[in-house]
């Protein structure tokens, strides 16, 4: 399976926010639409950085409450790994866990195209690994 199979049941909706975006606001956005992360574009659509609940966490450790009235430009991760709708999902997975992403932005031809979270991997590689039991049990039952 590959990252656009996710995509097509998941959907394609990218939350952002502009890097001027305040950190409160963008707590709020990530409460209210019960998201982890939102990714940060400029006027064009070019991905500037993505901000996460880490994100977030690691900024209050560091400013205490002062943090809610910064802008995300300044706590938010800059570089940002991407994949593409091509990659397998078991590749994804491998490269989520090496760089300790738990979100992973889509980009084809430098348009952004959606986001896939380390749930939606898994999720998608346990119903896959799922269908691989059922054919070999049935296989194997039909042998007998």
């Amino acid at each position: 399976m590959k990252i656009a199979d996710i995509l097509n049941t998941k959907g394609r909706v990218v939350h952002t926010a502009v890097p001027w975006t305040t950190v409160s606001e963008a707590v709020d956005r990530l409460n209210r639409l019960g998201i982890g992360a939102l990714v940060s574009c400029d006027q064009d659509r070019k991905i500037c950085g993505i901000i996460s609940e880490r994100d977030i966490m690691r900024g209050l450790g560091k400013y205490g409450a002062a943090l809610l009235d910064m802008k995300i430009d300044e706590v938010m991760t800059h570089h940002v790994v991407t994949t593409t709708p091509d990659e397998s999902i078991v590749s994804a997975m491998a490269q989520m866990t090496r760089g300790r992403h738990r979100h992973l932005p889509v980009v084809q031809h430098g348009a952004l195209v959606g986001m896939v979270s380390i749930g939606d991997l898994v999720k998608h590689r346990v119903k896959e690994m799922e269908l691989e039991t059922g054919v070999l049990r049935d296989a194997l039952i039909s042998r007998y």
